[in-house]
């Protein structure tokens, strides 16, 4: 792994409070995810399964986690299961974990190979009434590749279909909004090193310089740190600032442009999310300034206003209200306009077209039960922006805050945001 390690008391005490939601006499299990193949016998770089490294800081393939507290064999509780390492696999694919490295960095006692997987887990089917099974139920989740979570789930219909089946995702969901303070601080590592990457990008950008150029110095300064970009970078400049997920990333910046910067670090599997954006020659035009400013006050505002009990859409609902404030101050939007909009499709819309905000974590779009109101210990974003296709450029911001009883903490507090402040480092 390339962060450094994590004390596996983490992975230990996630454990414990997913085994007190389990409902009696049921067996838990969590399966790593696919390889996805490419084309010809290519494939791309595994990407962990955050649900089970949230229960296990394993990140190999085809690893599985069962968990029954009502097991009747006490050391058939808590069982992680792996490849076994053989000289094949490390000369063709490299080291595989020992019984021994998976114990340091899960704190699980039991580990054993794959090839006693079937017979463990027919005993405990056999033993216990129910079984909880996983799948991704995000609410964005595009579910048109089968996974090997999905092909569990039928297998076992179809070998245990007496049994009581019952969903886990909604039992992750609710213990992953709420981040512990050894996850808040692999968060804020994320943040750190997005930090030093947007600096160094602060000293580089210049008329000329390419998009591309630009996503190279992200990521000589996170990968550099032990990090990796938490998605695809969005480097947008000029009118591609108006298209949300940009990734085209090849175009040179011109003066006079502003350049759309959507990148982020994670580390340890935990992400940050930063947008900013910032004038290529240096200085803001006055039009553009007037707009960033508007998108800075309700970046403020909103982010004041994400306190315990607030729903998501209540949220929503308030900063579309700030921005269509700031529209008509602008002169974007004319009070006739407001006057005749849709209360369910406000005209503010057409130049702030997406969410105020979103859970952060494992995921950057990060599991959460939506339904619930904000409560101490959610990690959010927060990302309005205004688009204007037809004076050619687009501002979004965004920072990522933890909500506490006592208010929220922007996380982010050290990466500059003030316009002034991006100018003064961009012209040193």
């Amino acid at each position: 792994m390339r962060h450094a390690s994590i004390p596996s008391k983490l992975f230990v005490e996630n454990r414990a409070r997913l085994a007190k939601l389990l409902p009696p006499k049921t067996l838990a299990v969590i399966n790593a995810n696919d390889i996805l193949p490419t084309n010809a016998d290519g494939s791309l770089r595994m990407q962990p399964n955050t649900d089970l490294f949230y229960l296990t800081g394993i990140e190999q393939e085809e690893s599985i986690l069962l968990l029954a507290p009502d097991a009747f064999t006490e050391k058939l509780r808590e069982v992680l299961f792996l490849r076994e390492p053989s000289e094949h696999l490390k000369v063709w694919e490299g080291h595989k974990l020992t019984k021994e490295q998976a114990q340091k960095i899960s704190g699980l006692t039991q580990i054993k190979w794959l090839t006693e997987f079937r017979g463990v887990f027919h005993q405990l089917m056999c033993e216990l009434e129910g079984i909880a099974l996983n799948r991704n139920e995000h609410n964005r989740a595009a579910a048109e590749v089968e996974t090997r979570d999905d092909r569990f789930v039928l297998d076992c219909q179809a070998r245990y279909p007496l049994h009581r089946y019952h969903r886990l995702a909604p039992l992750l969901n609710q213990l992953r909004v709420v981040k512990s303070a050894a996850e808040l601080e692999l968060i804020k590592q994320a943040c750190a090193i997005t930090r030093a990457g947007f600096l160094r990008v602060l000293r580089k950008v210049r008329p000329g310089y390419n998009e591309a150029e630009v996503e190279a110095e992200f990521a000589h300064e996170f990968i550099r740190r032990r990090g990796a970009f938490a998605y695809t970078p969005i480097i947008a400049g000029g009118a591609n600032s108006c298209c949300l997920h940009y990734q085209q990333n090849d175009q040179p910046c011109r003066k006079g442009e502003v350049l759309l910067l959507d990148v982020a670090a994670s580390y340890a599997n935990y992400n940050a999310d930063l947008t900013r954006t910032i004038p290529v020659s240096g200085r803001f035009t006055r039009r553009q300034r007037q707009v960033y400013d508007a998108v800075l006050r309700v970046v403020r505002a909103q982010t004041k206003a994400a306190v315990p009990g607030k729903l998501h859409r209540d949220w929503q609902k308030e900063a579309e209200a700030l921005m269509t404030e700031e529209l008509l101050t602008l002169g974007v939007l004319k009070p006739r306009d407001v006057k005749k909009q849709d209360p369910d499709k406000p005209a503010c819309r057409k130049y702030f077209n997406h969410g105020l905000g979103h859970s952060l974590g494992l995921d950057v779009h990060d599991v959460w039960p939506a339904t619930q109101p904000f409560a101490p210990g959610w990690v959010l974003t927060v990302e309005p922006g205004l688009y204007l296709p037809d004076e050619g450029f687009g501002i979004r911001l965004e920072n990522d805050i933890l909500i506490t009883a006592d208010g929220t903490v922007d996380l982010m507090a050290d990466i500059p945001i003030e316009a002034d402040e991006i100018e003064d480092l961009m012209n040193r």
